[in-house]
């Protein structure tokens, strides 16, 4: 069975086209904890991530892309993100088995 970031790796390159958006979810394995953003070019993204890059993120590497959603909009992926930020959004990623 793929890894999970084997698996993220090769949906993401079929969806790495200009102008889609993403929300993602990032999995610190150090930590085990999450990280909640979004991104016009998620694989650049993890790369910043994971090289120590994103001060908010540094002593957490390495991280891998636990899950995300695409969109035609940056402000609709914002949203997404700030969803998944708050109260609501952290219940449906539980009751959804997302975290």
């Amino acid at each position: 069975m793929p890894s999970a970031q084997f698996a993220a790796k090769n949906i993401l390159d079929k969806l790495m086209c200009k102008n889609m958006y993403f929300a993602y979810i990032l999995k610190s394995l150090a930590d085990s904890r999450y990280y909640y953003g979004s991104t016009d070019n998620l694989d650049d993204r993890l790369k910043k991530h994971n090289s120590k890059r994103v001060k908010s993120t540094k002593s957490r590497v390495p991280f891998i892309v636990h899950y995300y959603e695409a969109f035609e909009t940056r402000k609709d992926a914002v949203g997404r993100e700030r969803f998944f930020k708050s109260i609501n959004g952290y219940i449906w990623l539980k009751e959804n088995n997302i975290i």
